[in-house]
This record gives C-alpha cells, structure tokens and sequence, in this order.
C-alpha cells in the first residue's frame, strides 16, 4: 500500500488525515510567532461580494440588480456610500471597535472562473497561469521548526485542507470533532519492528496518527465549554470548536472553517441572507468568546473565496461566476475600516469587477506582519496592507 493511500485509509478510520508526521528542517525565520493563531474561514462556492459589502449609494448598483440588489433603508451603513447586507449586523460591535478591515476589490489578474481552478490558485497562492501542489501556508511557514509545545501547525475543521497541503506542514483535518474524538480511541497502531521496511514506516505513520490524536483529544476534552450562542449548523459548530481550541491555549498557528452554499445562481436573496446570516453571527460569537477568554489579541480571522459574483444579476434572480470580491479581515490587533476603493460600476470589464488588490497582499500581511516572517518567494513580491496594529 501506498504511503497516500493508507493516510487516506486513516482518515476514514479516525476522521481526519495527517498530513505530514515528519520532523521539520530548520527553521527559514527564527522567532516567528506561532502562538498567534490565523483562523482561515472559506466561502465556499464564490461569495457575492456587492451585495455583503453594498455600494448602497450607487445608481448603477440598483440598476444592475433591481430584483436582487439590497435596499438602501436596509443596509448597515458603514458610511455614506457603503454597507453591510442586514444578515451581517452582528458584525457591527467589532466595526465600532475598529477591529474590521474591509479589503475591497480583492482578486488576481487574469481571473479563472472555475471553481476548481480559482480555488487552486487562492489555495496556493499562484498566479492564474502557474501550477503549485503545495498551499501556501504550508509553503510559508512548512520549513520552520516545529516547536515542543506546538499542538500542530494547523486543524481544518471544515472545507478542504488546500492552504496546509505540504509534506512541510503538519495538519490535522477533523471536519467532524465529534466523530474525531470517539473514533480516535479505537486506533491501534499493528505490533512495531516488522522485518518489512515499508511495513515498518506505515506502522510508524500509524503511531503518530495514534500520538496525535490522543493530545488532540486530550486537549479538548481538558478545555471548558465555551461561553455564549453560536449559529445553528456546521459553521457554528466549527467556531465554538475553534474557541475552544484556543481558550485552551493550544499552539496551533492555523486553525481553517469552512461554509459552503455560495454558488447563488438562482433564487439568491434568501439564500445568500442565510448565509451570512451564519457568518454574521459566527463571527461576532466567536470574537466575544475569545475576548472573555483574554484570548482575542492572540486571534487573526481572515476570509477567502474563489471568486465573487458578476456585477449584474441573472435571468434567475441570482448572480454568475464573476471575479473581484471583498474580504473580512477581524482582530484586536486590526486596523479597522474600508481598505482600497469601492467598486467602480461603470468601469466593468465584460460585466465583471476589475480587482484592485491582490489576494496574496492579504497572505503577506497574515505571513510577515502577524507571524514575523520575512519575505519569501512563497508569496512572490506581494506587500502585506497596512491593516495591523503589530
């Protein structure tokens, strides 16, 4: 058996799939922080960007989407030109602190529209024309050394495992905690010291699995239940999981959730509401967990999708595969406000947005200035954005 198929065969077994039990060469940037946390969070399916973050103002907006488009009387009014969709009033306490960043018109040059591929390239930080197998996190931070009390360098609680795919990095995809923690106390590894080589390192393999799962569990099991009301649903489960992860003060740099259902081709306003209403609240539960908890200052949120949605609405009451978006970036280390400028709706291109930042500026920002690294080529020559107090 193959050393792939048996971790895959594992992650049946136990419910999640170690990536690389290997150690870790040296480290590329001594002293980066890894007790500061990145939570990734994926909108799944290509998040329409004009009506989370509303150009209520702008004529054009209300014509392009006259079925669809957010009434002006019901935004969040974050200024006089833009607005949050209702669905994501909740967010409005971490406005009012300065804790959100806003980063508008978020893309890439040369933008693909499937979303297999467009996934691919935010997931490894590659250019629309360029292949790369590993993410890039595990591509930033896979060559440092690992540290004796690092848990793991990243938990994937929901999506795919695309940012922390490397054989530098070693992640722990667990999309069903629960599930996870029964199942892990049934693993047991064969006997050890097989005369077979390969026999032996798959026994090995299985062994950390085994360690691995005993301290994830433990951890857990040792944390107490987080404090205050999450959403209904998979994502509310993977934010108090999250906020229990970490109150617990588990060093784990990265922590990825996941919500899917944003492919709103048809019927989109009520669905799309439901959504965000899930992150909205997610979100806002999530920050005030952690704040409790003294833990909100060591905590970077960032979300991502692979692409927004067309400028225009459909014959469907829905919007198609379009390309820039903005992105949510929270934390008490965050410089809040509107970063970059607002869609411009009449300088579209095909009926698509032009982007105005790219999406790895947001990478470099979480890679040099949360964690300290220096600059590599994982990024390319990608700035970070001036949004962090650190």
């Amino acid at each position: 058996m193959r050393r792939r198929d048996f971790l895959l065969a594992g992650s049946t077994l136990a419910g999640f799939v170690l990536l690389s039990p290997h150690a870790f060469a040296q480290a590329r940037a001594a002293g980066w922080r890894a007790d500061r946390t990145l939570v990734l969070i994926e909108l799944a399916g290509g998040n329409d960007g004009l009506n989370t973050v509303v150009p209520y103002a702008d004529p054009a907006y209300h014509s392009l989407r006259p079925g669809i488009g957010i009434k002006r009387e019901a935004v969040v009014q974050l200024d006089e030109k833009m607005g949050l969709h209702p669905s994501m009033a909740p967010l409005g306490d971490a406005w009012r602190a300065g804790e959100l960043a806003i980063v508008q018109g978020v893309g890439y040059e040369n933008p693909n529209r499937s979303h297999f591929r467009s996934i691919d390239i935010w997931d490894t930080a590659s250019g629309s024309n360029r292949f790369v197998s590993e993410g890039w996190v595990a591509r930033v931070i896979g060559a440092s050394r690992r540290a004796a009390d690092r848990l793991a360098d990243a938990v994937v609680l929901g999506g795919g495992t695309g940012p922390v795919t490397g054989s530098g990095l070693r992640a722990i995809s667990m999309p069903d905690p629960q599930r996870f923690l029964r199942q892990a106390e049934g693993m047991h590894a064969a006997e050890a010291r097989p005369a077979n080589p390969a026999l032996a390192h798959l026994i090995k393999v299985q062994h950390e699995v085994e360690d691995t799962a005993k301290e994830l569990r433990g951890v857990l099991a040792r944390a107490a239940e987080v404090r205050g009301t999450f959403p209904n649903g998979p994502l509310g489960q993977q934010f108090r999981v999250a906020a229990r992860l970490i109150n617990a003060r588990a060093v784990v740099p990265v922590v990825k959730l996941a919500l899917g259902g944003f492919d709103t081709h048809a019927n989109q306003p009520g669905q799309h509401a439901n959504l965000l209403r899930q992150l909205g609240e997610g979100l806002a539960a999530f920050r005030k967990a952690l704040a409790e908890a003294g833990r909100w200052n060591d905590v970077l949120v960032m979300t991502y999708s692979e692409f927004g949605r067309r400028a225009g609405q459909n014959g469907s009451n829905g919007t198609d595969h379009g390309t820039a978006a903005p992105h949510f970036v929270l934390g008490a280390k965050v410089k809040g406000g509107l970063v970059g400028p607002a869609p411009n709706l009449a300088d579209l291109v095909n009926g698509d947005l032009k982007h105005a930042i790219d999406y790895r500026s947001l990478y470099a920002t979480a890679a040099q200035t949360w964690w300290g690294f220096s600059r590599s080529g994982a990024l390319g020559d990608h700035a970070p954005l001036p949004i962090l107090k650190v």
